[in-house]
């Protein structure tokens, strides 16, 4: 077993592309699950069981929302645990493609505690609210709702289209010419999808002390999701169309 300096160095060497990637998975959440990985390595964990910590961090936070009175020691509380989690979800992965323990299961177990993860953190705000809320209107109860509901099509119309698209773009590949170059990673587009990732959602949960600035920030997110999803759905579509046989 390599040295901590050696294992991020190999790590470094079996990134995933940068394209699709904001800058905060790539300038932060990437290289943060670099050195989980790292520390991964050296303990002997596997994969799975990496993924089954950012599951524990990522949960036990959830349900601090849904069940603790809201404050700014909660806040800043939440946040650490679902950066961490989120770090930790980064993490397995690049440790899979290290060690090349990766498999079908361990995609498997990571797409469902994603999917775990999206449902439950609307949950987790919606019963905040209905518990701790003091809303202005009972119609802020159908603001997690509507979130969980972009968050989760989104996520489950991503897959489909990775899993339709794969075959037409494998046969698709093996016919590139020679020499051929992948598109270069657009900055543009790194900036443009920071309000999309995960880990910046994860920002509004430090405004939990103050309930109104958290609806605010919450709600804005949920408007600027929407528009995401309905730019990726005409996307993925048009995608998927285009590569209609004949």
């Amino acid at each position: 077993m390599g040295s901590t300096g050696t294992v991020l160095r190999e790590l470094r060497g079996a990134q995933k592309s940068a394209k699709g990637v904001s800058l905060y998975s790539r300038y932060v959440n990437r290289p943060a699950g670099r050195v989980l990985a790292a520390g991964a390595y050296r303990a002997g964990l596997i994969p799975n069981q990496v993924t089954l910590v950012s599951a524990a961090f990522t949960y036990a936070a959830l349900a601090a929302v849904a069940l603790v009175q809201p404050s700014w020691t909660l806040g800043l509380v939440v946040y650490a645990a679902l950066a961490v989690g989120f770090a930790f979800d980064s993490a397995d992965g690049q440790l899979a493609r290290l060690t090349g323990r990766g498999g079908p299961d361990g995609e498997w177990l990571d797409h469902v505690v994603d999917c775990g993860k999206l449902l439950l953190v609307h949950a987790a705000v919606l019963i905040s609210f209905y518990r701790f809320g003091e809303l202005p209107s009972d119609a802020w109860l159908l603001l997690p709702l509507g979130f969980q509901l972009a968050a989760v099509v989104t996520f489950c119309a991503g897959l489909l289209r990775e899993q339709l698209g794969k075959t037409a773009a494998t046969a698709q590949a093996s016919g590139a010419p020679a020499g051929s170059t992948p598109a270069p990673v657009s900055r543009v587009r790194a900036v443009a999808l920071l309000p999309a990732d995960y880990g910046v959602f994860c920002l509004v949960f430090l405004l939990l002390g103050a309930p109104g600035a958290f609806r605010a920030g919450y709600a804005a997110l949920a408007v600027v999701h929407t528009l995401f999803l309905a730019a990726f759905l005409t996307k993925w579509f048009r995608e998927l169309r285009a590569l209609r046989p004949g």
